[in-house]
């Protein structure tokens, strides 16, 4: 949530059995990329944009894990656009996306 603490670098690391360094590193990477804010003497806290920066992130995953590889399959395939939204929506209604 917005504004809540961070754990620590050690208690991260006794929650998770991991090294520390690992802990500070991966907080560091979480810093870096505006989710999390450092407060001098305070800790580490959740920024206002820690949910969007996390959503565009796997939103960029989703697209080159699943988005490129099934374009790069239906071509290999030749199966046209349109065969592919077609599949796409029938698969998609059966799974309930469209209730």
């Amino acid at each position: 949530k917005v504004g809540e603490r961070a754990p620590s670098t050690n208690e991260l690391a006794a929650f998770h059995q991991i090294n520390p360094a690992t802990a500070r590193k991966g907080l560091s990477l979480l810093v870096d990329s505006g989710v999390l804010e450092k407060r001098r003497g305070i800790g580490m806290f959740v920024t206002e944009e820690a949910s969007s920066i996390i959503l565009r992130r796997r939103q960029e995953g989703f697209a080159a894990g699943f988005l490129v590889p099934l374009v790069d399959e239906a071509v290999k395939l030749g199966i046209s656009r349109k065969d592919v939204q077609n599949l796409f929506e029938q698969i998609a209604e059966s799974r309930g996306l469209y209730k």
